[in-house]
C-alpha cells in the first residue's frame, strides 16, 4: 500500500512536471512570435518562479498599454494644433477701409460723440441749454464756429418739425443733418481721373505729407493697372526731388525730376511731354507750397496751369489739395487762401488716424464747398483711400 502511494505521488508530480514544461514553453513560444528581444530566464518549475514570471508580464502589458495611451494622447493633441492652425491664420485678416476709419477717428470720436453722448443722457427733455451744450461739444471737435451753428440751427427746426422730445433720439438727427449739408455743396468725392490721359496736380504747405500723398496715390493707380508718370516740381524744399524719388521706387512708377532750384513749369512741361510719348494714363505733378508770400504761389501756380492748358488740352484735370487734419482750424485757413489762387477740385485730408480734430472735414467741405476726395488713415503705402461720406460720418457716431 505505501508503495503504491509513493508511486502514484510521483507519477502525479511528474504529471505536474509535464504541465509545467508545457505552459514554460507555450509561453517562449507566444514570446518569439511577438518578437520580443529580452532575454528569457532559464525555465523554473517552482510555482513560486512562475508567479514572479507571471508578475512580470503583466507589469509589460500595464507598460505597454500606458505607453499606447500617451501615443494617442500626442496624437490627438497634434491633430488638435493641426485644426487650429489655420483658423488662426484665418483671424489675420487686413482690416476692410471702415475698420480701418473707424479706429482712426477714436480721438475725433473721444473728443466730439463721447461727449455728445454723456450731454443726451443727462437731459430728461429737450430744451436750449442741450443745444447749446452739443454745440460747445461740435466746435472743440474743430467743426469750426459757422459750420457747427449753422448745424444747430437746422437741428432745432428738425426737432420742431418732427416734434421730437426724447433727448435720445436727437444724436440720429444731428447724423442726418450732418450728411445733408455735406452733400449739399460737392457734386461728388470721387477723384476726376476719367476719361484718361489725366493730370493731377498737388499742392499744400510743406510738411502736410503731399510727397507721401504723391507716392500712395501713385502705388494705387498702378495696383489698378494704371500706367502713372510723376513730374518732381517741388524743386525749392530741399531733398523733395530725392524724396519723391524714393517713392517712385516703392511705387513701381516712372519720374521725370530736373536739378533742385530748376524752373518747376520747365519740370511740368517735360513731364507732360514724357507722359504723351510713353502713353501713361495719369501724370501726377508735385508742385511747391509756400504759403507765407501770396503773389509768388500764385504767380508760380498760374505758370504751371497755363503750361498745362496749353501742352496737354485734351487731359483730364484734378487739382488737389493736401491738407493735415492735426493742424484743425488751421488746415481751413489754408484752404481758404489756397482756394483763392487755384481752382481746387478736391481735397486730399492725411493723418486723419492721428487727431482729434476729425470734425474738421464737415466745415471743409460743407461750409467752404471743396470735395474730400482722400483720406489718410494709417502710415502704411496702401492707407490713403477715397473718401466715403457716409462711411465717415457712421464712424464718427459709432
Amino acid at each position: 500500500m505505501l508503495k503504491w502511494f509513493r508511486r502514484n505521488k510521483k507519477d502525479k508530480n511528474k504529471e505536474n512536471r509535464e504541465i509545467e514544461e508545457s505552459k514554460a514553453l507555450k509561453e517562449k513560444e507566444e514570446q518569439l512570435e511577438d518578437g520580443k528581444e529580452a532575454e528569457l530566464k532559464p525555465v523554473s518549475f517552482d510555482r513560486a518562479e512562475e508567479k514572479e514570471v507571471v508578475v512580470e508580464k503583466e507589469e509589460v502589458i500595464e507598460k505597454e498599454a500606458v505607453v499606447k495611451e500617451e501615443e494617442e494622447i500626442i496624437e490627438e493633441v497634434v491633430e488638435d494644433k493641426v485644426v487650429e492652425e489655420p483658423k488662426e491664420e484665418g483671424k489675420k485678416k487686413k482690416p476692410n477701409f471702415f475698420n480701418k476709419l473707424l479706429q482712426g477717428l477714436t480721438k475725433t470720436r473721444k473728443e466730439m460723440t463721447n461727449k455728445i453722448d454723456s450731454i443726451l443722457s443727462v437731459y430728461k427733455k429737450i430744451d436750449d441749454e442741450l443745444f447749446d451744450d452739443l454745440e460747445e461739444a461740435l466746435v472743440t471737435a474743430d467743426v469750426g464756429v459757422s459750420t457747427t451753428m449753422e448745424l444747430i440751427d437746422r437741428l432745432k427746426e428738425r426737432v420742431k418739425a418732427e416734434k421730437t422730445s426724447d433727448p435720445n433720439e436727437i444724436k440720429n438727427l444731428l447724423k442726418d443733418e450732418i450728411k445733408i449739408m455735406m452733400r449739399e455743396t460737392i457734386e461728388d468725392n470721387k477723384l476726376n481721373i476719367e476719361p484718361t490721359p489725366a493730370v493731377i496736380l498737388v499742392v499744400g504747405v510743406n510738411g502736410v505729407g503731399k510727397t507721401t500723398t504723391i507716392g500712395k496715390l501713385a502705388y494705387n493707380f498702378k495696383k489698378d493697372g494704371k500706367k502713372v508718370l510723376m513730374a518732381a516740381g517741388d524743386t525749392f524744399r530741399a531733398a523733395a526731388i530725392e524724396q519723391l524719388e524714393e517713392w517712385s521706387n516703392r511705387a513701381g512708377v516712372d519720374i521725370i525730376a530736373h536739378k533742385e532750384g530748376a524752373d518747376p513749369a520747365a519740370v511740368i512741361y517735360d513731364g507732360i511731354h514724357a507722359a504723351k510719348s510713353r502713353k501713361a494714363d495719369i501724370l501726377i505733378c508735385d508742385t511747391a507750397g509756400r504759403l507765407h508770400n501770396k503773389s509768388n504761389l500764385m504767380n508760380e501756380l498760374n505758370k504751371i496751369f497755363r503750361v498745362v492748358e496749353r501742352e496737354y488740352p485734351e487731359a483730364t484735370k484734378e487739382v488737389l489739395l493736401v491738407l493735415d487734419a492735426t493742424t484743425g482750424q488751421n488746415a481751413i485757413s489754408q484752404a481758404k487762401v489756397f482756394k483763392e489762387v487755384a481752382n481746387i477740385t478736391g481735397v486730399a485730408l492725411t493723418k486723419l488716424d492721428g487727431t482729434a480734430k476729425g470734425g474738421v472735414v464737415i466745415a471743409l467741405q460743407s461750409e467752404l464747398g471743396l470735395p474730400i476726395k482722400l483720406v489718410g488713415v494709417g502710415e502704411g503705402i496702401d492707407d490713403l483711400q477715397p473718401f466715403n461720406m457716409d462711411d465717415f460720418v457712421e464712424a464718427l457716431f459709432e
